[in-house]
């Protein structure tokens, strides 16, 4: 650790209220606020208490009247339909205006919440600024979300307005958006007094005429309006986050702390300045897209990119390459989960080696750990710094990173990095003690958390309090576990529920993984733990190959095998893997491996809402079954 980060770790944990008022002063406010942490309800810490901005108004409109209005804000980028657009600040200002005045004219104010159920296209981004422009509160679904989850996330925030389109285009397929949303609200006990579709030339809806108004009409009648001040405690959107219950939690960001956190973190984490380029390869259905496609890209002043596209298929394993060269981006931030499908398409780098990527400088990977094998290969490729870092839907940005805006701190392969100013992470066993370094525990935050980080629960307090400030009183329960070395570095090895316990042994699923990606046939892989009679759980491996490997399957399977018992031993217990042709992920690329766990102990399971693609359960299912069979054939 660098003496001038550690200055400023040191100074944002002692005295955080005179850190942060140092990082407000870069938001311009509306009225000052009273009080920089407001202590008096923990664990709901509240941040600015008192003043009034609008967040609209510091990502759009600011930059436009401090004369940067003819730089380019956003870039769409969409392969899948052969278009790209560029909005200057002065030009997405308008759009935002005019959109936030058709809004007005259907009622929508202050406090109001509105549902955006739309695909990767300009007027997503629009309308959640136009939002944000009038004190409205949005929630944005993943578009194509499931028919029931869609109704409950209307029913949990009650929108009076919802904005839709007609379809989403994948590279095979085209996904019609508008009957899943009659279905949605057809189940829904709540009904928007409107919706809107946006219609696609790629597929058009029949709008119900009693309900349903076209997008381009709705707007075309409308006058702009300006922005309209909110207090910094007032919810800027809520997010839908899947709950262990299976009923999805409504994570609630506020205006102040979030716009103070998310335009710091743009220079100090990611070290880009105004005017640069910076673009996250992810949707804004998922938190990234919000803090890192739309808000912190624009607060800072930054270009950013909206891609409708995928890392291999639109049209090829270059696909990321062409997008960086064609638009002179700086830093890209993405999922390992891209980055493995690029590698098991193009091993050896080819489609990276025809780009010119001069301007390119930085590589951020987060939403699952990123193996050591995977940073290699992009750090070889590339020839930039691979940084990995740790953050979740409920705390917005980073936990833990390398502040390379802040100091040359060098990467850790395996490591999400350092904790980031404002933030203590601690590993406590099961007792809640802090576990002595090395050794794997539950990691959790000390309270209070930092600005940026959620609010609370739409509607729900307690429930709050019981997920994530009961178990450790005093921290935030991430959910997460791994370890810190002696250096502090952080590695977030697995979820908690995929610490497994082996004859006693608690041993990390993560740390497996990474010994089974390092193979060099393996594109990526999942270990979860399976019930066992004698030693409670037993690890199994399911292998995704690259492409192009005519190697045996078997002979594969053995030498993985043969790399656990030399790498972590004998008590890993590791004897069974399989090939699989692909991993079931979320579309935000997350594994599902507590699916798979149950599948496995043939536990009951529901299908989740955010899988990427539900037919691969049943080849998962299959592969499980066979695995079974010859554990039970060995045994």
């Amino acid at each position: 650790m660098t003496e001038q980060f550690e200055t400023l770790y040191r100074e944002s944990l002692e005295d955080p209220e005179s850190f942060w008022a140092r990082a407000a002063e870069d938001i311009d406010w509306s009225k000052p606020y009273d009080k920089v942490l407001d202590r008096s309800d923990p664990p709901f810490y509240r941040w600015f208490t008192g003043g009034e901005l609008n967040t609209c108004y510091n990502a759009v409109d600011r930059h436009v009247e401090s004369g940067r209005g003819e730089q380019t804000a956003l870039i769409y980028d969409s392969p899948v339909t052969g278009s790209c657009l560029r909005f200057s600040f002065a030009e997405l200002q308008q759009q935002v205006a005019t959109v936030a005045g058709a809004l007005s004219d259907l009622g929508v104010g202050k406090g109001n919440t509105v549902v955006i159920y739309m695909p990767m296209v300009p007027e997503a981004v629009i309308a959640m600024l136009a939002c944000s422009r009038i004190g409205a509160v949005h929630s944005v679904v993943f578009g194509g979300f499931a028919a029931d989850e869609l109704a409950i996330r209307i029913d949990d925030c009650q929108p009076s307005v919802v904005l839709s389109a007609s379809c989403g285009v994948e590279p095979a397929r085209i996904v019609e958006y508008k009957p899943l949303l009659d279905r949605a609200l057809e189940i829904a006990t709540h009904s928007p007094k409107t919706v809107v579709i946006l219609q696609r030339e790629q597929k058009r809806a029949n709008l119900d005429p009693d309900r349903d108004v076209d997008w381009r009409d709705w707007v075309a009648g409308a006058e702009p309006v300006g922005c309209v001040a909110v207090g910094a405690t007032d919810p800027l959107y809520i997010l839908y986050t899947s709950g262990t219950t299976g009923r999805p939690k409504g994570v609630v960001r506020d205006n102040g702390g979030h716009a103070v956190a998310l335009k710091w973190s743009m220079r100090a984490i990611y070290g880009v300045e105004p005017g640069e380029t910076f673009w996250a390869a992810s949707d804004i259905g998922w938190v990234v897209g919000h803090s890192y496609i739309v808000y912190g890209p624009l607060l800072n002043g930054n270009t950013t990119v909206l891609y409708e596209g995928k890392p291999v298929g639109t049209p090829d394993p270059g696909a990321f390459w062409q997008v960086i060269e064609n638009h002179a981006v700086n830093v890209l931030f993405t999922a390992p989960t891209a980055i493995r499908a690029i590698k098991k398409e193009d091993k050896n780098g080819d489609f990276l080696a025809t780009r010119q990527l001069e301007g390119f400088r930085t590589l951020f990977l987060a939403g699952e750990r990123t193996d050591p094998a995977t940073l290699r290969w992009a750090q070889s490729h590339l020839n930039v710094p691979v940084i990995d870092h740790w953050w979740q839907t409920e705390t917005g940005w980073s936990i833990c990173a390398c502040c390379i805006g802040i100091a040359d701190i060098p990467v850790r392969e395996g490591s999400a990095g350092m904790p980031v100013p404002g933030v203590m992470v601690t590993a406590l066993d099961g007792s809640g003690a802090e576990a002595a370094r090395n050794d794997i525990g539950a990691l959790a935050v000390r309270l209070p958390l930092p600005p940026g980080t959620f609010a609370g629960l739409w509607n729900a307090k307690e429930r709050c309090r019981d997920t994530y400030y009961s178990r450790y009183p005093g921290f935030y329960d991430t959910a997460d576990a791994g370890y810190i070395d002696d250096d502090g570095y952080v590695f977030v090895m697995s979820r908690t529920d995929d610490v497994i316990n082996v004859s006693g042994h608690r041993l990390s699923t993560g740390a497996m993984e990474e010994v089974l990606a390092a193979h060099p046939d393996v594109a990526e892989c999942a270990v979860f733990g399976v019930h066992d009679d004698l030693k409670g759980q037993l690890p199994i491996g399911l292998l995704v190959l690259n492409s192009g490997t005519d190697r045996p399957e078997q002979e594969i399977v053995s030498e993985v095998v043969s790399l656990i018992r030399d790498r972590i031993g004998p008590v890993a217990a590791f004897k069974t893997a399989a090939v699989v042709a692909r991993l079931p992920k979320t579309r935000s690329g997350k594994i599902l491996r507590g699916v798979m766990r149950r599948m496995a102990d043939e536990d009951p399971w529901t299908m989740p809402a955010t899988i990427d693609d539900p037919a691969i359960l049943d080849e998962i299912q299959s592969a499980l079954k066979t695995l079974s069979r010859r554990r039970s054939s060995d045994e």
